[in-house]
């Protein structure tokens, strides 16, 4: 209901201008639970359905044996409310590789929330609104591409599981794809550019939880030393719980547990102090960085790895 409020002139800043004061984070903490300390993400000025270009400009279907040659793009409320951006990078790196994409024509909360708290009737309602719109694009031969880990495992997973009996949820599952995992697929296929041209120093990459559980291997760090191969990339991967996991790394009850958890993360990450920290899970992501600063270790810029891939392109 918050993320409503996106890309909305004025209502946006206001509510973000709001959000940043001591006096909303303690009326925050007092009746949402959410901690007056925890990280919070602000609210697009345009979202990414709102923004982005519905279909891209190549025309041209290439179907490599491990990776359709087409994407759907299921946008996620997080990219389309929080960092649109994030979804531009994706669109950038499929538009340079010549790869034509479409805009999922409309989509719901992928259900993960729900499911954190224990919500299974939530989970369904948007099951049932999300799995026949996506079925089309698998029923058409779409690789179906998710930026958030999250929203990827709930397709890959917990909903297949949760409604065995749905063919059109084993249709979407075995359509869905990580961008990474994707991308990879095109670079075993001979499918992807190589072209990079700008060097991105040190980088301390992230591994999420929800990544790891998908099974697929580390594809986010394949890249980056794929990259590495062309451009100067110092890499340093961290495969660890961030502490974030989801709701609970913001609630009063749990943030300062959950900044205990990622102590370890924080320390590995500002390791030879990287020009670029970033997680596939953008929440994660920010997580560590306000760990490293609370605990006096160098700051970074951070950046998604989809960003990175965009400027390793020089997009």
């Amino acid at each position: 209901m918050h993320g409503q409020f996106a890309g909305i002139p004025i209502v946006v800043q206001a509510v973000n201008a709001i959000n940043r004061t001591k006096a909303a984070r303690g009326v925050m903490e007092n009746v949402l639970d959410v901690h007056k300390d925890a990280w919070m993400p602000e609210l697009a000025t345009s979202r990414f359905r709102w923004s982005a270009k519905k279909k891209g400009s190549a025309s041209e279907v290439k179907d490599g044996p491990r990776s359709p040659g087409k994407v759907a793009i299921f946008s996620t409320c997080y990219v389309n409310y929080n960092e649109p951006g994030i979804g531009h990078d994706l669109i950038a790196s499929l538009e340079h590789n010549e790869i034509p994409y479409v805009i999922v024509e409309k989509e719901s909360c992928c259900g993960m929330p729900k499911l954190e708290l224990g919500d299974l009737e939530g989970v369904e309602k948007h099951k049932n609104a999300n799995i026949p719109v996506l079925a089309k694009y698998a029923k058409d031969g779409f690789a179906i591409v998710s930026a958030v880990p999250s929203c990827t495992l709930m397709f890959k997973q917990e909903i297949p599981l949760l409604f065995p009996d749905d063919a059109d949820a084993k249709l979407v599952q075995a359509a869905m794809f990580d961008p990474f995992e994707y991308l990879m697929a095109r670079h075993k296929d001979g499918l992807l550019k190589t072209d990079f041209k700008n060097p991105l120093g040190k980088v301390s990459y992230h591994i999420p939880c929800h990544g790891r559980v998908q099974k697929i291997g580390k594809k986010t760090e394949e890249m980056l030393k794929l990259i590495g191969e062309k451009v100067t990339v110092q890499l340093n991967t961290v495969e660890r719980c961030s502490g974030h996991a989801g709701t609970y790394g913001v609630k009063k009850p749990y943030h300062e547990t959950a900044m205990k958890i990622g102590k370890p993360v924080f320390k590995q990450m500002a390791k030879d102090g990287p020009d670029w920290i970033g997680s596939d899970c953008p929440m994660a992501g920010h997580h560590i960085a306000q760990g490293m600063a609370n605990n006096s270790l160098p700051a970074a810029k951070i950046a998604h790895p989809l960003t990175l891939l965009r400027t390793a392109y020089g997009l």
